[in-house]
């Protein structure tokens, strides 16, 4: 194996995991300030791929269909709170999840309602296509890389927005304590409103950055919230810098486990038999991870202790 396929992979696992933290960001700031188990949360993934696959071949705008997918999302998430989040914050964790789930299937449907069930396509963009050279002579797509660095910059610019703004303390107060934060005058309705939007808005911007690199289809989204899941579970819930450090962990070993397990069971066995376990080892790799994660911090690497 050279240098250049290993650093290929750590690229593409930096890619993956950049994604996967755009998912689950939103997820854990929902389940962190509401308490809320939000299933549907991969079905605004996918309204936003769709949205952006609509707007681009219409409109030919690689640009204009992120700017479509991220209001869309952002606009599906705040008239699914209103309507029906709203309602289910005092309720148990089972009811919660019994809606939201409903909310996966009312999507999905509608979904194949409006566009049909066969995939949609959406092209990168002329000029983010072709391969970029890098350092040491590796040649890696411009448009993985320029998901990389957005990823990378919205996480930054995510962290800003919780740390250093008006909005950031509230949510960070609402997280801390609801009850207090609605007895200070801040209207904890509109601020649930907002964080929802905020999180349904950066799913579907994944969704749509993704689908540039995959078929945009109905059921997009649920592979990825399960990711999503051990992405927040093992960065710790309700924490924005946990997310990162998960999405990252999670994406370069789903990635590296791929790449290396294969090869050194193919040491010690045939290479057929090898390449089954090592595949099937691979795929069980964020998990033994999560469970190793929990065992030494079982609040996750950044969450809050009880």
């Amino acid at each position: 194996m050279t240098l250049l396929l290993l650093a290929e992979q750590v690229l593409n696992g930096l890619q993956f995991g950049v994604m996967l933290f755009l998912m689950s960001a939103g997820l854990t700031l929902v389940f962190g300030v509401m308490g809320l188990i939000n299933l549907a949360h991969g079905s605004l993934y996918m309204i936003g791929a769709f949205a952006a696959a609509a707007v681009a071949a219409a409109t030919g705008s690689f640009l204009l269909a992120l700017a479509a997918a991220l209001a869309a999302a952002a606009a599906a998430g705040a008239l699914v709170e209103v309507i029906v989040i709203r309602r289910l914050y005092d309720r148990d964790h089972l009811d919660q999840v019994l809606a939201t789930f409903a909310l996966i299937l009312i999507f999905s449907e509608g979904t194949r309602w409006l566009f049909g069930s066969f995939p949609l396509y959406l092209d990168t963009p002329g000029w983010l296509s072709g391969p970029v050279a890098l350092p040491g002579g590796i040649q890696y797509p411009a448009y993985r890389l320029a998901l990389i660095v957005v990823g990378l910059a919205i996480a930054g610019g995510l962290g800003l927005l919780i740390a250093k703004t008006r909005l950031g303390i509230r949510i960070r107060a609402g997280e801390a304590d609801r009850e207090m934060t609605a007895a200070l005058g801040i209207d904890i309705r509109r601020l649930y409103t907002v964080v929802f939007a905020l999180g349904a808005g950066l799913a579907g911007l994944a969704g749509a950055m993704v689908g540039a690199i995959q078929s945009v289809q109905v059921g997009m989204g649920e592979p990825v919230l399960i990711l999503a899941f051990v992405v927040i579970v093992i960065g710790g819930i309700g924490s924005i810098r946990g997310a990162l450090i998960g999405a990252l962990l999670v994406g370069l070993t789903d990635t590296l486990g791929g790449l290396f397990l294969p090869r050194l069971f193919a040491l010690v066995m045939e290479p057929s038999a090898a390449a089954s376990a090592g595949s099937a080892l691979a795929s069980m790799l964020i998990y033994i991870l999560m469970a190793a994660v929990l065992i030494f911090r079982p609040t996750g690497l950044y969450g809050a202790e009880a």
